[in-house]
């Protein structure tokens, strides 16, 4: 398995969306309560991640981080669980958000964690030979080279069974459930299944996944997309959607980003998370 490891350029928390531009410099909208949308000098990143939480009224607060083209991290926002102390990172060629945490993946294949470990969700220490990494509200899941999978953390639901699985190529996690997209192009999810995200099993032709809160998110081979689960705040339309590259969710909203680098959102937008429609020269993946 080559070593191709994923840059988000658009990334969604929970009250916030998050996207990188072609100059390396970030752009951000909906609530700045905690500093997670103060970004704006921020220069040579190449990966964004957004701390996501769950719909609860007691949570909400969130932090945004950023990958520099030199691999080191940064970070703003929220800050009461030491998650945004990355300043000593280095070597860190992919990051992720949860709540309250942020992952690193170094390039050696080793994990770093910074943050709340009440559910042993920062456990990562012993990891090896990973290739990307997924961040959960309480969970943590890492892909490693050979296509299997490993998660620590709370799996009060199963959301960390994930140690049968081959032939995996991303990961993807959400409140309290875990996607997996497979070689073939299909997708597995295990966990909590109240509001039905995780019945992916007839979905095909997938190539990249996301899981908010309660939904899950396939971007299909041909720029449409497929979506399961919680659909109050209308998360899940994006049946209209076309030209789509990238995905992400937040807690109740979805981001697509189109291959003209413009950027469509679906879903909770009482912070105006989802204000997107004037951005322009978003980076697509791969670039």
């Amino acid at each position: 398995m080559v070593k191709r490891w994923p840059k988000e350029t658009i990334a969604a928390g929970r009250r916030h969306t998050v996207g990188l531009k072609l100059d390396g410099t970030v752009t951000a909208v909906g609530d700045n309560k905690y500093g997670q949308c103060d970004v704006g000098g921020w220069s040579d990143i190449v990966a964004v991640a957004a701390g996501n939480v769950h719909m609860a009224t007691n949570t909400g607060n969130a932090h945004t981080v950023g990958l520099k083209s030199d691999s080191t991290v940064a970070a703003a926002g929220w800050n009461k669980h030491d998650q945004c102390d990355v300043n000593d990172w280095r070597d860190i060629v992919a990051v992720a958000a949860g709540w309250r945490r942020t992952v690193g993946l170094k390039s050696d294949g080793t994990v770093v964690a910074v943050g709340r470990n009440n559910e042993g969700e920062c456990n990562v220490s012993g990891w090896r030979d990973m290739v990307a990494v997924a961040a959960g509200d309480w969970h943590t899941v890492g892909l490693k080279s050979d296509g299997t999978v490993v998660a620590v953390g709370n799996n009060r639901y199963g959301q960390c069974n994930v140690s049968g699985w081959r032939d995996i190529v991303a990961v993807a996690a959400g409140y309290l459930h875990t996607a997996l997209l497979k070689s073939d192009g299909t997708v597995a999810a295990v966990g909590l299944n109240k509001h039905d995200q995780c019945d992916v099993s007839g979905w095909r032709g997938i190539v990249a996944i996301a899981a908010g809160s309660h939904h899950t998110i396939g971007l299909k081979s041909d720029g449409t997309v497929a979506a399961v689960g919680w659909n109050e705040y209308g998360q899940c339309n994006v049946s209209g959607w076309r030209d789509i590259v990238a995905v992400a969710t937040g807690c109740a909203h979805t981001i697509g980003l189109k291959s003209d680098g413009t950027v469509v959102a679906v879903g909770d937008n009482e912070y105006g998370q989802c204000d997107v429609r004037g951005w322009r020269g978003i980076q697509l993946p791969g670039n």
